[in-house]
């Protein structure tokens, strides 16, 4: 990374929190009362809110995690991006008006008014930290990736600059401060990663490059040199001849030739590996050796159970995106029933504008950052492409808007899910109250995945945020929906399924990150676990509500009234 380039990407970041500071302080000169805090005491316009919640969506993986997907796994990745804007039509769908109409100001506080249970909304609470605390990591690490690349700072200081800008504008003025900073970041987002883009596109098509789509496996186009960040593990496809300053497959080199044969090879941290014109690509063990035919055809690789990771891993962003807690929470901040509905029709379509965006710059990183394949950093394509391509001003000035719109991402975010968090948290303890409880949320919030960060070593932003996704589907989302839908649904029935799903789902999480399962159908669902579970979550609820269906709550009739009847059909006292 060239100096212009990293000036310009410290100009971008000052720029971001700078917007972020002045929105922040615009919204909490309003800010007073605990409605305000939680839901901006629900005076949020549609389309102001869409631009929110776009905003509060657009996370890590969506910024950086889907471009490094599409890099590394091709068309299979595509249902990714159409899984999360479809959970928004199944959510305007079967979800927002009722929710919205239950006056509720966390889905704990609607957990409890629907069921009538602390037991359950504890159980809740428990599952929105997880959901919460998933999400969060990308965020944190996501920040420290992008400020290492640029500037070769330690990781800890992106994490540092993240919660140094999230944790006052969330304290001093909630969700009323945080509105304005997410819907005005959505578009800086789209801005931020669409004119690149469109420069890059522009620039391949003058540049006589292969179409990536028909190539051959990626190959170095003239001699590259890599530089190894972490002890890695390779693929060679092809014999090859390389130098290399440092450790390959345990011995050590000071500049010499070394020959490469077809198969695993281990690179030490920190050395230096040059690669002649021409030579195939190696690729970091966990990513899959494709040519352009193979990357660009739906289960091209033939890779074990390929239909089942893909079908459960839709059926995962697609349920999980419908029970996330952050983004739930904003519809509480609409005026009405009607106003969130409007809301979550608009999301769609500003979410589908967005996605076409990273697609290309997957798709480029195959001709323009092949090497990126071999160190496994994917996630950084998109922050490494404007200057390879553009090596002057030109990719330095891009350079900083792309990391922009990824500051935009992290900051975004990571308000949503702390207000949800804090609130959630707040709501649920009898001292101390209000805004003191909010504040006192912030900051556990924060802390736990902090804590956490330096463990779980580096971790694609996709991954991790899709395992947030995999708990949510496989807990919220049913309760929602038959708490929605279902008059006969008991505590215990809610409880049973809430502990089922959201305990699987969470282990099978927690052992990815520390362990793993390397091969067959444990490997599998434990990768992708939704298909399995989200079925048998519904299953327990409904079972044990039928088994216990004398304690179905006296007010159930009155609940589902209020959630299905338009607010002026209502009574005065029955309104949210």
């Amino acid at each position: 990374m060239t100096a212009l380039a990293v000036a310009a990407a410290l100009i971008a970041l000052v720029a971001v929190l700078g917007t972020t500071a002045v929105l922040g302080l615009y919204g909490r000169r309003s800010a007073r009362t605990t409605s305000d805090f939680l839901v901006a005491s629900r005076g949020v316009t549609p389309w102001w809110n869409a631009s929110a919640v776009s905003g509060e969506y657009l996370s890590a993986a969506a910024y950086l995690g889907a471009a490094g997907l599409v890099l590394a796994y091709g068309a299979d990745m595509l249902w990714l991006p159409i899984a999360g804007t479809a959970g928004y039509v199944l959510l305007l769908a079967f979800v927002t008006a009722p929710l919205r109409r239950s006056g509720a100001y966390t889905v704990s506080d609607f957990a409890e008014w629907r069921l009538g249970s602390r037991t359950v909304r504890g159980i809740v609470t428990g599952c929105v930290c997880l959901i919460g605390w998933f999400y969060l990591l990308p965020q944190f690490q996501g920040a420290g990736v992008t400020l290492h690349l640029l500037t070769g700072a330690p990781a800890w200081t992106g994490w540092a600059i993240v919660v140094a800008v999230v944790l006052p504008a969330v304290v001093s003025g909630g969700m009323r401060s945080i509105t304005a900073v997410q819907a005005v970041q959505f578009w800086v987002k789209l801005v931020a990663v669409a004119v690149p883009a469109v420069a890059l596109l522009a620039l391949w098509n003058l540049d006589g490059r292969p179409d990536p789509v028909t190539d051959a496996a990626p190959r170095f186009e003239r001699a590259t040199r890599v530089q190894v960040h972490t002890d890695a593990t390779v693929t060679v496809p092809a014999a090859v001849t390389v130098t290399a300053r440092g450790r390959v497959d345990g011995a050590a080199h000071d500049g010499g030739a070394v020959p490469l044969a077809p198969g695993r090879h281990t690179i030490g941290r920190g050395t230096e590996v040059v690669f002649p014109a021409g030579a195939a690509v190696p690729h970091a063990e966990r990513l899959p050796v494709q040519d352009g035919a193979t990357w660009v055809t739906p289960f091209g690789r033939g890779e074990e159970h390929g239909l089942f990771r893909t079908l459960s891993a839709l059926l995962g962003v697609l349920l999980g995106t419908m029970g996330l807690p952050h983004i739930l929470m904003r519809f509480y901040t609409n005026t009405c029933g009607s106003a969130a509905r409007r809301t979550a029709a608009f999301v769609p379509c500003l979410l589908a504008l967005f996605s076409v965006f990273p697609i290309l710059y997957g798709t480029l990183g195959r001709l323009y950052a092949p090497e990126l394949l071999m160190t496994g950093d994917t996630d950084a394509t998109l922050l490494l492409l404007p200057q390879r391509m553009f090596p002057g001003p030109a990719g330095a000035l891009l350079t900083g808007l792309v990391t922009a719109g990824a500051f935009a991402a992290f900051i975004s975010t990571s308000c949503g899910i702390v207000v949800a968090l804090a609130g959630t948290l707040s709501q649920s303890t009898r001292r101390p109250s209000g805004v003191t409880a909010f504040r006192a949320g912030v900051l556990v919030t924060l802390a736990v995945p902090l804590a956490v960060l330096p463990t779980i070593g580096t971790q694609g932003a996709a991954t991790l945020v899709t395992m947030a996704l995999y708990v949510s589907a496989c807990s919220l989302c049913p309760l929602l929906v038959l708490g929605i839908w279902w008059r006969g649904l008991t505590a215990a029935g809610a409880g049973a399924g809430l502990l089922t799903g959201g305990g699987l789902t969470a282990a099978a999480g927690v052992t990815r990150l520390f362990s793993g399962c390397s091969t067959g159908w444990p490997a599998a669902v434990l990768a992708q676990p939704t298909l399995v579970v989200a079925p048998a979550v519904f299953a327990v609820m409904v079972a044990v509500s039928l088994l216990t269906r004398r304690r179905v709550p006296r007010r159930a009739d009155r609940a589902l009234m209020k959630l299905h009847l338009p607010e002026d059909a209502l009574a005065p006292g029955e309104r949210p």
